[in-house]
């Protein structure tokens, strides 16, 4: 059972910063992390195939009622929302499209935030609409951290800007202090 979580959401140029940030996680990183990336159905192979290759920590494709596992990274399917059913499980669903998108971030934001409470961290990545923005306030109300990355360096500024605008983030950074960031919640939460 995972006692903590990860969630991060990206859209528009959220390959290059998932790569980096994976990265610089590095292999040592212990908790689960969940990834939305909005994406078309079969698109999350390619997603799959190039983080695989650089991400230092195993990555796969989110299946229906598919454990978690520490030091683990997860991606949504194209065409199907991602969610957190228990401190074990992950689920998926057909529902609606939330701010245009399945998989969408505020979905899995939200269904994480029910579950870990503040034992949760959520990112923010570089992206093209509001996704994300309701998530960040749900993960903010349930007494878990968030983390935006700096709009002013985000290849798409208009998710961080939206989930700034929410009044709920706790840290807005540049991509490459995100991971350090990180980091050191990952201690605190696993206290």
């Amino acid at each position: 059972m995972a006692r903590s979580l990860v969630v991060i959401g990206a859209s528009a140029g959220g390959l290059s910063a998932l790569e980096s940030l994976l990265n610089e996680l590095g292999k040592n990183f212990s908790l689960p992390i969940v990834v939305t990336k909005h994406l078309a159905s079969g698109d999350e192979e390619g997603l799959h195939k190039v983080l695989s290759k650089t991400s230092p920590m195993e990555v796969s494709i989110a299946c229906d009622k598919q454990p978690m596992e520490r030091n683990h990274v997860y991606l949504a399917p194209g065409g199907y929302h991602l969610q957190i059913e228990d401190k074990d499980t992950l689920s998926l669903s057909v529902d609606e499209q939330v701010c245009h998108s399945r998989p969408s971030v505020d979905v899995l934001f939200q269904s994480a935030a029910d579950v870990f409470g503040k034992k949760l961290l959520g990112v923010v990545l570089t992206g093209a609409n509001r996704d994300g923005a309701e998530g960040i306030k749900a993960i903010k109300q349930a007494g878990g951290v968030t983390v935006v990355q700096n709009p002013e360096t985000s290849e798409v500024p208009i998710m961080p800007k939206s989930a700034i605008s929410t009044g709920c983030v706790d840290y807005i950074l540049d991509l490459n202090d995100i991971a350090i960031c990180l980091k050191d919640l990952e201690f605190k939460l696993e206290k």
